[in-house]
């Protein structure tokens, strides 16, 4: 911008003008606040949805971007980073949202074949198992208690599961 100073003094004498320049400038940087909490606990398997960030600066608007490595499908901690620049160039301080996924949901027992199991004294029994589903990945599942086919008798198999963040799923009970 230019300022052009004139005087003129009581008999009429205009001086020579002055001219000064005034350069305005942008050297503040934008300010991000997240939208939400910071630290944000999700279960694993299930859809993340970013809250996101918004941005203030003096010069207007400005887009806040993010990038992301959050994989809900894996239990572990994530970033999500924010940035912003505004039209003078001015980068804002980068600002972070850690997702955490977390896997607190036990698995799931379905006993294969029939349940209870009749068999006849002395002939061979061969168990059906059960299978577990989980979110984290394939799970074994364990069986305690045996069948004695020798012996007329109601026998019971417990099944139980435990997936690897340690959640127990609800024990199975097969009667032979």
């Amino acid at each position: 911008y230019t300022v052009t100073y004139t005087a003129t003094d009581s008999s009429g004498n205009e001086a020579t003008a002055v001219v000064r320049t005034v350069n305005v400038v942008d050297t503040t940087a934008p300010v991000i606040t997240i939208t939400g909490d910071a630290t944000v606990t999700i279960e694993l398997g299930t859809t993340y949805t970013d809250e996101g960030a918004t941005a203030t600066d003096l010069s207007g608007d400005i887009t806040v971007t993010s990038t992301s490595t959050v994989d809900t499908s894996i239990v572990g901690s994530y970033t999500v980073t924010y940035t912003a620049t505004d039209a003078s160039g001015n980068s804002a301080t980068a600002v972070t949202r850690t997702v955490n996924v977390v896997d607190t949901t036990a698995p799931v027992i379905t006993l294969t074949g029939n349940n209870p199991v009749t068999i006849e004294l002395g002939a061979t029994y061969t168990d059906e198992g059960a299978t577990a589903t989980d979110l984290s990945g394939d799970i074994t599942v364990t069986t305690t208690s045996t069948v004695d086919t020798s012996i007329v008798g109601s026998y019971t198999l417990t099944y139980t599961a435990t997936d690897a963040s340690g959640n127990e799923a609800t024990a199975v009970v097969r009667t032979v």
